[in-house]
């Protein structure tokens, strides 16, 4: 990809601060720092996102996650639990079409960044749940 700002890091054509690298990914501080730490793991291979993930792949880029995390969380006392996720698809706020994994250091309740899970549990019945389910657990074994 020519165009893509993390192809740039991971080939040291733009400045970043890594704080991991080995044959397989990259990882960065991420330029907005929405808290003190926030990461940012990425395959050296340009997939778009999740979605274009082999199982060699995921094995790859999700093995060294742990590793990186606890580096994070020993580099300061003051953090206190950490949020790892991953963005894919406009509609899920990926901004950068080169697949990531962010992982944001919480330091407190409060410290600029939350996520809001809905409860929709009454909107739904038993057997359309059944069914949600059997349309994912279809596609697993298709």
């Amino acid at each position: 990809m020519t165009d893509c700002i993390f192809c740039k890091i991971i080939n040291n054509e733009i400045p970043s601060r890594k704080v991991y690298e080995d044959e397989e990914v990259v990882a960065f501080l991420d330029l907005t720092q929405v808290t003190p730490g926030h990461t940012l793991v990425v395959p050296k291979k340009h997939v778009r996102d999740i979605f274009e993930y082999d199982e060699e792949m995921a094995t790859s880029v999700f093995s060294r996650i742990p590793k990186i995390a606890r580096a994070i969380e020993q580099s300061n006392p003051a953090i206190t639990g950490m949020n790892i996720m991953s963005n894919n698809g406009s509609v899920a706020y990926q901004s950068v079409f080169h697949s990531h994994i962010h992982l944001l250091p919480r330091y407190t309740a409060r410290d600029d960044f939350s996520i809001m899970f809905g409860d929709h549990s009454e909107k739904y019945t038993a057997a359309e749940l059944d069914a949600i389910a059997a349309s994912i657990k279809e596609k697993m074994e298709g």
